[in-house]
């Protein structure tokens, strides 16, 4: 196992580039399953998430390489039309398989997903909406099993917002018979990606982006290739880098537009930032703002982003109310961002963080993917030696966070335990 040890401090000044972000590359690599062929991905991150998507693929019978950032997936001989425990457990992204091996093959059987222990985020949505466009679904033996001999296109208003739920319906209603409605989908910037692939694949959507998604079934998708988006969560954590640090980042290749909602609140806590067509400039300050947050589906402030803007808000010059109001379990980063100085309390769903001077460099331990990053940035600021285990967390959504962060002056190592 291995852990980061940074020697805080030190303001990051340089230029960071940004990697393609994994939430839009699992569900289109997932879509692969939709049309036998080669299929063509460039702008492809290197994380443990992507790694276990193939291993997934490979299991199904699928080929693919990776070579920097490009990506093949040759799907022309998967034979296996099941997920198991194994792989699953591992990663919750694994549950897009469901909705493309029921409407190509007419069958799946896909473990009961793990991932990060944040919160339930239970499937029942996508079995549901699966179930209305004509599939027969059991849970059998911590499996579901889904059989259809063609989906039929229906209207399906999901009671939540959900992603995985949005897009595993939108890969399924791709090739139902008849046209399929979305009521109340996700509007995330991944969601629009997997749209526009599944639209160069030969499928018929329009909507995506917004609450409301038409789905025209075809008979038959091809291969087809894309660019993967670049990450707007790698690029809101290296912005508050920018700002925790009191530094200088010019962040490139992101997309601007995708993080209006966290611009707004560093701004609001006295960073500056400049954006330009594909490039975001943050300047950090001496006296940082508190600001209060309360997460909310995209457009809103990204849960994704609640511990990074938690770690800026400890050294805040007053009191921040940050609420989370997406995953129930999402706070697992409070102690241990207490242990370096913080003076942070929960009440309920909220946390609120009293603004200390300093924090103090101290072991942590991450919990999960996003508190990882928080507590990277939390040491990034500390005094003194802050030693953060766990970090394989980090890996799965972060491609080389310690080399990028060492080229613009961070004194981080990656050392075995």
């Amino acid at each position: 196992m291995e852990k980061l040890i940074i020697e805080g401090g030190v303001p990051l000044n340089g230029v960071v580039e940004i990697s393609g972000a994994k939430n839009a590359a699992l569900p289109i690599m997932a879509s692969t399953l939709l049309a036998p062929g080669v299929h063509k991905f460039s702008n492809v991150p290197r994380l443990r998430d992507i790694a276990t998507m193939r291993i997934l693929l490979s299991h199904m019978g699928a080929v693919s390489e990776h070579d920097g950032g490009e990506l093949t997936v040759d799907t022309t001989s998967v034979n296996v039309l099941e997920a198991p425990y194994d792989l699953v457990k591992t990663m919750r992204a694994s549950i897009l398989v469901l909705g493309p091996l029921v409407a190509r093959y007419g069958r799946a059987r896909v473990s009961l997903p793990g991932g990060c222990a944040i919160g339930a985020r239970p499937i029942d949505l996508h079995i549901k909406a699966l179930e209305l466009l004509g599939a027969r679904v059991r849970i059998e033996r911590g499996y579901v099993v889904a059989e259809a001999n063609r989906l039929k296109g229906t209207v399906i208003t999901f009671d939540q917002v959900t992603v995985t739920g949005t897009e595993n319906v939108m890969m399924a209603a791709a090739l139902a018979d008849g046209t399929t409605v979305l009521e109340n989908a996700a509007r995330e910037p991944e969601v629009e990606a997997l749209a526009t692939y599944l639209n160069r694949m030969g499928a018929k959507i329009s909507g995506a982006g917004t609450h409301e998604i038409t789905i025209d079934g075809v008979v038959e998708l091809r291969p087809s290739k894309c660019r993967i988006i670049p990450d707007r969560i790698e690029t809101g954590t290296y912005m508050v880098a920018a700002g925790i640090t009191g530094g200088h980042l010019v962040i490139r290749r992101c997309q601007p537009a995708h993080l209006e909602a966290v611009t707004r609140k560093l701004q609001l806590a006295g960073l500056r930032i400049e954006e330009r067509n594909s490039e975001i400039e943050v300047w950090g300050i001496d006296n940082i703002h508190s600001v209060d947050v309360k997460t909310w589906p995209y457009p809103g402030f990204p849960t994704d982003m609640q511990a990074q803007f938690m770690a800026l808000m400890t050294l805040g010059n007053g009191v921040s109310v940050i609420t989370e109001q997406i995953f129930e379990n999402r706070f697992m980063h409070v102690p241990e961002l207490n242990r370096m100085g913080a003076n942070i309390r929960l009440e309920g769903r909220s946390a609120i963080v009293r603004g200390v001077t300093e924090l103090q460099g101290a072991p942590v331990m991450a919990t999960d993917l996003r508190a990882s990053a928080s507590l990277v940035l939390a040491g990034l600021a500390a005094e003194g030696k802050t030693e953060v285990s766990r970090i394989y967390h980090l890996d799965r959504g972060y491609e080389v966070l310690d080399e990028k962060l060492r080229k613009v002056g961070a004194r981080i190592k990656r050392v075995r335990e």
